[in-house]
């Protein structure tokens, strides 16, 4: 399904991508060759081309044609499409159990009567943070009553304070909107952000890969590390250098540190240490206050045994408190500011 050269149509359309491409295909075949096509996709693929499908645009045999050119080299000029989801329904039917029909249907036509607000929801924050600071003050303050209370609250945490308040006022003060000024805001944002989804899911992808991968354990951690090396080096360099494990507290700086410390238990303290060399340990108590300290301290000479898994859940308590405090811009987790040696 992998059609990665875009087909020109005429000058005021876009081009087709590999989905849309497949989903022409399909229509020009009919049900009896696309039939047993289809029953070699998986579920999401079978997904995808019904989406591709619904928002077909008419299709020309000229376009079709250099289509088909990419599989053959003599393939007849095809009629002229027009793709709808009854098109492909009547594709998967007899393909497909008629429940899973059902549901494939379903899904296409719910996505498509999704509201703007609520697509618009499961935006990166921090890309909409950076739009609506673009943005008039009311604007922003009606973008945010709109769209999920979750959403809004993330997105204003990436907001300054005072813009903050002064959304927070705004939104309480908010009057109804006449229809035919919400529908050009909604139009807007809809042209803003959901005709260019997939560029900012593509900005985004790899933040989120990262949080991922410092999810998994550290064996895991490696081990999809060199995977993605070897197939994709660039792509690993890059998630590299968003990791934080347990091992690089030793690059915050002391006051990043501190600030993290005071915030953990000192039982969780005791045992993500268990199993530490000196130095590291050292550096870490260095970050504690005096009393913690020496509890701490006793705690570890006693020699207590814990188990792995309870000193990996310690440190991973730790490693994720960090990333928090980092997302909120308490501290810096790659600061040049770091005051010690990296310790291996």
């Amino acid at each position: 399904m992998a059609f990665n050269a875009p087909v020109k149509g005429p000058s005021d359309l876009k081009p087709l991508r590999g989905t849309e491409k497949v989903a022409v295909l399909l229509l020009a075949m009919g049900r009896e060759l696309s039939g047993g096509i289809l029953k070699e996709f998986d579920p999401d693929e079978i997904k995808s081309v019904t989406r591709a499908a619904a928002d077909l645009k008419p299709i020309s045999a000229p376009e079709l044609e250099s289509i088909i050119e990419e599989f053959a080299q003599h393939f007849s000029t095809g009629p002229n499409i027009f793709g709808t989801v009854g098109e492909l329904e009547k594709l998967l039917n007899g393909v497909l159990p008629p429940d899973e029909v059902s549901d494939i249907i379903s899904e296409v036509l719910g996505n498509k009567t999704k509201s703007v607000w609520e697509r618009i929801s499961f935006v990166s924050e921090s890309l909409l943070a950076n739009y609506l600071l673009k943005e008039h003050p009311q604007t922003a303050a009606l973008v945010l009553s709109r769209v999920k209370p979750a959403c809004a609250a993330r997105v204003m945490s990436h907001l300054p304070s005072d813009m903050r308040h002064d959304l927070m006022r705004r939104m309480l003060s908010l009057k109804p909107v006449v229809e035919e000024a919400m529908a050009i805001i909604e139009k807007t944002m809809h042209e803003d952000f959901m005709i260019n989804f997939a560029r900012n899911l593509a900005s985004d992808t790899y933040p989120r890969m990262a949080d991922i991968i410092n999810k998994m354990e550290r064996t895991q951690m490696e081990e999809s590390l060199q995977s993605l090396a070897e197939s994709r080096p660039k792509s690993a360099e890059i998630l590299k250098g968003m990791l934080f494990t347990f091992d690089d507290i030793v690059k915050l700086t002391g006051k990043a540190r501190m600030l993290i410390f005071d915030q953990v238990p000192t039982d969780r303290v005791v045992t993500a240490l268990k199993g530490t060399d000196a130095s590291f340990r050292e550096l870490i108590l260095s970050s504690l206050a005096s009393r913690t300290r020496r509890l701490v301290e006793h705690e570890l000479a006693t020699g207590v045994p814990a188990h792995q898994r309870e000193i990996l859940d310690a440190r991973r308590t730790i490693t994720d408190l960090a990333l928090e405090m980092a997302g909120r811009g308490e501290i810096e987790l790659n600061s040049d500011e770091a005051d010690q040696p990296v310790f291996t």
